[in-house]
């Protein structure tokens, strides 16, 4: 969908076009639900903050500059409502069945282990490198977009991700399950301009 389409979508929104208004909800709930499901990290949160983020895009729609795109903007939206839910989650005791939708069954072999202890690993990051870390590699956002998502410049999308892996990294070799120079193999491939932002 082009610029001039996701316009013509929003305006009918606008209109109260009961039609466009589930065109949108479908064309982009399966990328907010994926993200709010990472960053939250439990399924009952993510469904209720993905409704959250709707019923805000719908009510903020009429801020929405049309000369840019719509993507970047309800994400940014997402994880904007992604990080309140966290820290109002932190102020309440945490319950049992919070507890049952995050802890995953036994791995089954190494890879399955290497898999939960990146994704505790993710779960621990700071806020920002959490959230660059899944749109990057789990969404497959490039740079640009997750700057225009964080409203942050790119070099710093950068330094955040290249943390985001070195933490991981630093985790992963805690638990001896990467060897002491993966950091420098990792950096070693890291372009110039990169490992001087890090």
């Amino acid at each position: 969908m082009n610029s001039d389409e996701e316009a013509i979508l929003v305006h009918r929104c606008l209109r109260g076009d009961n039609e466009a208004v589930r065109q949108l909800v479908d064309r982009f709930q399966a990328e907010v639900y994926s993200l709010c499901m990472r960053l939250l990290n439990h399924r009952h949160d993510a469904e209720d903050v993905t409704q959250e983020v709707f019923l805000r895009i719908f009510r903020s729609l009429r801020g929405w500059d049309p000369q840019r795109p719509l993507k970047p903007w309800i994400m940014s939206i997402a994880v904007n409502r992604c990080r309140t839910w966290l820290s109002q989650r932190r102020r309440r005791p945490e319950s049992v069945d919070y507890l049952q939708d995050t802890l995953a069954g036994p791995p089954t072999d190494d890879s399955g282990e290497l898999v939960e202890e990146i994704r505790k690993a993710v779960a621990e990051l700071r806020w920002e490198y959490r959230a660059a870390f899944v749109l990057f590699h789990e969404q497959g956002q490039p740079y640009e977009e997750i700057a225009r998502v964080m409203e942050r410049p790119v070099g710093t999308i950068k330094t955040w991700l290249h943390r985001a892996r070195v933490e991981i990294l630093e985790r992963l070799r805690r638990r001896g399950m990467v060897s002491d120079d993966a950091e420098e193999q990792s950096t070693a491939h890291e372009p110039e301009g990169r490992r001087e932002q890090a």
